[in-house]
């Protein structure tokens, strides 16, 4: 069964293409790529002067990828995701930056939370040792002097090693939510101009619609 073809969009210099091109070997309508319902991507020569080249061959009609160069003439080369979004839509890509945004904020508390109880127990610890020594002290009477010389040593070391395993534990903290920060930066950022999003909401993002940089102004969110 054959696929449906969706709308093609028309690449060439004259100003009705939907992605125009200034180049003095690219025809006024020279070519249109064409996306079906699988997904196939198509290049289609519309009839141009120069030629429509895939990895230096020249064709007329040929299935492409986003990893194949696509001449225009004898020197434009097409950005075939560029042509594709020559509406500036990247609301698609844009909702994927949620489960981003969700999955980066789950992990943060997961550190935090997790990291927060085992200080809290290595800190405590120590001092169930003194208790548990005490409580045998009590048990078997100060007759038996290396139990109540142990004892001694626990009561003194305890606090400075609950102290010390407590504080190793809380210096592990700010290097795991730095490793996580830093792919969130190279992951949470405009689909188009790959400009960092910060930590704000993607709900917060939403709302704005568009990119705020001046010189992308992607679409996010469909009006």
């Amino acid at each position: 069964m054959q696929s449906k073809a969706m709308k093609a969009v028309r690449i060439g210099k004259a100003k009705e293409n939907e992605f125009v091109v200034d180049d003095p070997y690219v025809s006024r309508c020279h070519a249109r790529l064409v996306k079906n319902d699988n997904g196939e991507l198509f290049i289609e020569d519309a009839g141009s002067t120069n030629g429509t080249f895939v990895n230096g061959d020249r064709v007329l009609r040929k299935r492409i990828s986003l990893a194949d160069t696509v001449m225009l003439g004898e020197r434009y080369t097409l950005n075939v995701r560029d042509a594709l979004k020559y509406d500036n839509d990247y609301s698609e890509e844009f909702a994927a930056l949620k489960q981003v945004y969700d999955s980066y904020i789950r992990e943060k508390i997961r550190i935090q939370s997790s990291n927060q109880f085992k200080t809290r127990l290595f800190q405590s610890l120590p001092f169930a040792f003194v208790g548990i020594a005490g409580l045998i002290i009590g048990l078997v009477g100060k007759s038996h002097q290396p139990l109540v010389i142990v004892s001694l040593v626990l009561a003194v070391c305890a606090p400075t090693l609950g102290i010390y395993l407590g504080a190793r534990q809380s210096a592990k903290i700010p290097e795991l939510l730095q490793n996580i920060a830093n792919q969130f930066k190279i992951d949470y950022v405009c689909p188009k101009c790959g400009a960092f999003l910060g930590e704000i909401p993607w709900e917060s993002l939403a709302n704005k619609k568009q990119c705020p940089v001046g010189t992308c102004r992607a679409v996010w969110v469909k009006k």
